[in-house]
């Protein structure tokens, strides 16, 4: 193990460059996140607090232990997605400590909308379940919505993955002997009457809380009867004529303490300790906005960013001196022990290989593994296709692929096509996913997509013997890197649900810890890869 050595000079002119440009891509952020924290508008968040309701983020803080964090999930969702304000895609979901155990926590925001369902709304709701089931988790929905958005119903109800999935997933869980604990504290209509009904144990409010697959416009419509919310599907009915729920609680607070005695006795399993006793890093991770480059321009010591990560800057690295541009080698991070795979450059077949078989490695000792990205990809040209690049990257998206231990990804760099594959991107399945506020990530970086965009042109204009000129080229690559540039950042991602969160540097190490915590004690598979081609 080696005891990792800074060479920043924090003193220097582009450090403090470096330093205030991450803190105008922080700002951006933090307006984000205060609108999507806020919830609904002014009058929605009267009207719920006149009913007696506590807000979304209110009743999650209630129901976990005092003084324990809460790991939000999905918090950007649908940012300036809509051609309306949905905060949060009206839903809160998150992993939190309650009785001492980990928990997966949904709360519908009847502020926004009445809590109904858009299109990321149901996508937030099935990520956060995903979580759940990989990492052994209970899930406790404090519910609270008019259902789906109807507007939108194309987009939410007959596909494989709209809103039908979350009542699958609640019933495998369950099924799993994963607990499903129900909240119901304000509506509960249409199929999202299902959650409660389908989940192991219920609480529904007095006077609050109601569930009916169609609500009293729907019944006046379809059969002309009048009748009430509370009479038609209250909470008197749900527990003393129709068994749907199974206790009565007098109000939120009531409600929120029965859930809690719920998951305290449902046999969850208690957070896990650290193996051995965390410790700071030698170097501030607060100096880590000074490291990376403004604009990404400039190379990303990854040694550098591990001394600010990792306990005590302790690292102990596989093959250094052999496929440089990819760091491996195990740490630990808030006393869990992890594997590492940073980027120092661009990938070869070398640094392909050594990774593929790090890998490896950590699979055969039950290591989780972190991806830390900064990669344009793989190396191009034909020397490195000789080399069989293409060949030797893609053992390593196998091993990526198929390695079933906890895979975490932070984007503290650049992401970029392939590469974003190797490094365990969205769509390799890892746990976790995040994004530094600096970050960026697209298919291909913004000004090569446009040089190849108006190189095509130029040849195509070659074969009519026409040249293309300056103001053509300007014309044909403005438009694309404006677009690449504004789909290429953490906020659009987040927006989006393509990442599970936007984690600031000094805030990394916390987030890699309860990420540890949290799959420090789940259900365990086998790992069989896929042929290598050799």
């Amino acid at each position: 193990m080696t005891t990792l050595t800074s060479l920043v000079d924090v003193s220097s002119d582009s450090f403090r460059r470096n330093a205030e440009a991450f803190d105008d891509q922080r700002r951006s952020i933090a307006q984000a996140r205060a609108a999507a924290v806020a919830g609904g508008d002014e009058r929605a968040r009267k009207r719920h607090a006149d009913r007696g309701k506590l807000t979304a983020r209110r009743r999650v803080y209630r129901l976990l232990d005092p003084g324990t964090p809460f790991m939000e999930i999905g918090q950007l969702a649908a940012h300036d997605v809509y051609d309306q304000s949905v905060p949060s895609a009206a839903l809160v979901t998150g992993i939190g400590v309650v009785g001492g155990r980990p928990v997966m926590v949904f709360a519908n925001d009847a502020t926004v909308k009445g809590g109904t369902y858009f299109p990321l709304g149901v996508a937030k709701h099935l990520r956060a379940q995903d979580v759940a089931r990989e990492n052994g988790l209970p899930c406790v929905y404090l519910v609270d919505s008019g259902g789906v958005y109807l507007p939108l119903q194309e987009d939410l109800f007959p596909g494989e993955h709209h809103l039908g999935r979350m009542f699958r997933n609640i019933a495998e869980m369950s099924a799993l002997g994963l607990p499903q604990i129900a909240a119901v504290m304000g509506s509960c209509t249409a199929g999202g009457a299902y959650v409660p009904a389908m989940c192991d144990e219920t609480v529904i409010v007095r006077g609050n809380g109601t569930v009916f697959l169609g609500g009293p416009q729907l019944v006046r419509a379809a059969t002309g009867e009048v009748v009430d919310a509370q009479t038609l599907g209250g909470a008197d009915l749900h527990t003393r004529v129709t068994g749907v729920a199974d206790h009565l609680a007098e109000n939120d607070e009531h409600a929120l303490d029965m859930v809690r005695d719920i998951v305290r006795r449902s046999g969850a399993r208690p957070v896990a300790p650290p193996p051995q006793a965390p410790r700071p890093p030698l170097y501030d991770p607060a100096e880590l906005a000074g490291i990376v480059s403004a604009g990404l321009r400039e190379h990303i010591p990854a040694r550098e960013i591990l001394a600010r990560l990792l306990d005590g800057s302790e690292f102990t690295e596989y093959r250094a001196r052999y496929g440089p541009t990819i760091v491996c080698g195990t740490g630990h991070v808030g006393g869990y022990p992890v594997g590492v795979v940073i980027n120092d450059g661009v990938l070869f077949p070398e640094s392909a290989q050594k990774a593929a078989n790090f890998i490896e490695l950590c699979v055969q000792r039950d290591l989780p593994l972190l991806f830390l990205h900064n990669i344009n990809g793989f190396m191009v040209g034909a020397e490195y296709e000789a080399d069989g690049i293409t060949k030797h990257g893609a053992k390593l998206v196998n091993a990526v692929s198929c390695a079933a231990v906890p895979k975490f990804s932070l984007v503290i760099g650049g992401s970029y096509g392939a590469g974003n594959f190797a490094m365990c991107g969205r769509s390799m399945g890892p746990r976790l996913m995040a994004m530094w506020p600096s970050a960026r990530s697209t298919v291909v970086g913004a000004e090569q997509t446009a040089t190849v965009m108006a190189l095509i042109r130029g040849d195509q204009l070659a074969k009519e013997g026409k040249t293309l000129s300056p103001q053509e080229e300007e014309a044909i690559k403005r438009p694309i890197i404006e677009t690449y540039e504004r789909q290429s950042t953490p906020l659009y991602f987040a927006a989006r649900l393509w990442v599970d969160a936007v984690v600031d540097p000094t805030d990394t190490r916390e987030w890699l810890a309860l990420s540890l915590a949290m799959a420090a004690d789940a259900p365990r598979q086998d790992t069989r890869f896929g042929v290598f081609r050799m």
